[in-house]
């Protein structure tokens, strides 16, 4: 699938936010701020779905 340099730029900022949130998580395991972090990088996950469909309707060279 042929994407637009926006949609790359999209996808690379949350997967830099998802690997910084899931290896705090890891590193500092068992411990409330870890459990949050793991949390949170469930819900940016969902953010990025979210952000790319959106993008990807609305995008003339994607869509």
């Amino acid at each position: 699938m042929k994407t637009c340099p926006r949609m790359s730029r999209i996808r690379s900022d949350f997967e830099k936010d998802i690997r910084f949130l899931t290896v705090y998580a890891e590193r500092k395991a068992g411990t409330p701020p870890a459990k949050t972090s793991a949390k949170q990088a469930i819900t940016v996950k969902r953010n990025m779905a979210r952000a790319m469909s959106r993008h990807f309707a609305r995008c003339p060279e994607c869509g």
